[in-house]
């Protein structure tokens, strides 16, 4: 039992592959929205736009990156794939000089991170005990967290003290990416696998046939609360509206982030021990009071506050979502359940980030928070009422 319940140290390695990618991509996240506005003059419709269609790209790739890996029963080689994109994309942005530009490195980066992301969880999923399952997902996000809590620090660092520019930032990012690739190809390894007979013969279908109600309940809620859930470009602009400048902003990002790494652990662990559905849907209410508050905000202190509280909310739903996911299908359909779960949730992004775009610009800031509030409060109600815990369903 103790050796069923370690996390191994595949997981932890991946890990460290997502803290050394994270530091590259949170170098450049929180300033990407800023270098369009104030360098390219890009309009908040556009920002929403880029934001979007790159998510949706990246997502409409995780199902079928997914859906490989269990043809292939393999999942090492795409992920590497996947990482290397990500990391050789990033620092492209840096030449920019229209947000067309910006758009095509993006949506580089996003191949990337959806050829990596369905083969990836699978990974995890397989490499641990269901009993630690929220745990190891939980401290993957822990790692991967650290990441983006260093890499925006790393970009204060570099504006605050030393004056770079937002273009040496991108260029930067090189270093940190070229790390993750390096500790995935050396120490990542393809775990075995014990699958029956009919299973290892057997050839998936890339469809939502076949997999338990309970996942597909599971999947509709996630989508109702997707569709209200921008992107966090979105949250950064409203701390710039309230007064904020590029530095606290990148500092607000941070602190956002060191909640989700403190929190992240802990959230996976009580996911083992309670209902996951019930850390899921309070983390959705969690998320609702958060937009709630950033549509009535008009304190600089009351913006602080709420940037730490979402990071709560990040730590009670993203590696407990993915933990789900791994509940409710059979280990030879890991990748493709995945890969539709993660498709369903990016491509969900860009009517979210356009609507969000749209009701900044034509109704005013507040308007896609109480919009994201309102559709989580939704998603939290239909995930505590019909979606069944693990014990119930196995």
């Amino acid at each position: 039992m103790a050796e069923k319940r370690r996390i191994p140290k595949n997981v932890i390695w991946l890990g460290i592959v997502s803290f050394f990618t994270d530091i590259s991509s949170e170098m450049i996240y929180p300033i990407i929205p800023l270098f369009l506005r104030e360098l390219l003059h890009a309009p908040v419709t556009a920002i929403g736009l880029i934001e979007g269609v790159a998510e949706a790209t990246a997502s409409l790739l995780k199902v079928f990156s997914g859906y490989l890996s269990d043809i292939m029963k393999r999942r090492k080689v795409l992920v590497v794939i996947g990482y290397s994109i990500s990391n050789i994309a990033k620092p492209l942005m840096g030449f920019s000089t229209h947000w067309l530009h910006v758009f095509i490195a993006k949506v580089s980066d996003r191949i990337g991170k959806g050829i990596r992301t369905s083969p990836r969880d699978a990974l995890i999923a397989e490499s641990v005990d269901q009993s630690v399952r929220g745990t190891a997902f939980g401290l993957h996000r822990t790692l991967d967290t650290l990441g983006a809590i260093l890499g925006p620090l790393i970009t204060f660092t570099l504006f605050a003290a030393f004056h770079y520019g937002y273009r040496t930032v991108f260029y930067l990012t090189a270093i940190p990416g070229a790390i993750a690739v390096l500790v995935l190809l050396i120490f990542v390894k393809e775990p075995q696998r014990k699958l029956s007979p009919e299973a290892e013969k057997s050839r998936p279908k890339l469809s939502l046939k076949g997999f338990s109600t309970q996942f597909k309940i599971f999947l509709l809620f996630s989508i109702i609360f997707a569709i209200g859930n921008s992107s966090d470009t979105f949250i950064i602009l409203r701390a710039r509206n309230i007064g904020f400048s590029t530095s606290s902003t990148v500092g607000l990002y941070m602190i956002f982030n060191i909640v989700y790494a403190i929190f992240a652990t802990p959230m996976g662990t009580l996911s083992d021990r309670v209902p996951r559905k019930n850390v899921l849907g309070m983390g959705y209410i969690v998320f609702a009071l958060v937009y709630l508050g950033l549509a009535v905000a008009g304190s600089k202190s009351f913006v602080l506050l709420l940037f730490a509280v979402y990071g709560l909310y990040y730590a009670m739903v993203e590696g407990v979502g993915r933990a789900i996911v791994a509940d409710f299908v059979p280990q030879e359909r890991l990748g493709t359940a995945y890969g539709i779960y993660h498709t369903a949730m990016g491509l969900s992004l860009l009517p979210a980030s356009l609507i969000a775009g749209v009701l900044w610009d034509k109704v005013g800031a507040y308007a896609p928070f109480a919009y994201g509030a309102i559709t989580s409060a939704i998603a939290a109600v239909g995930i505590l009422t019909f979606v069944k815990s693990q014990k119930e369903v196995g």
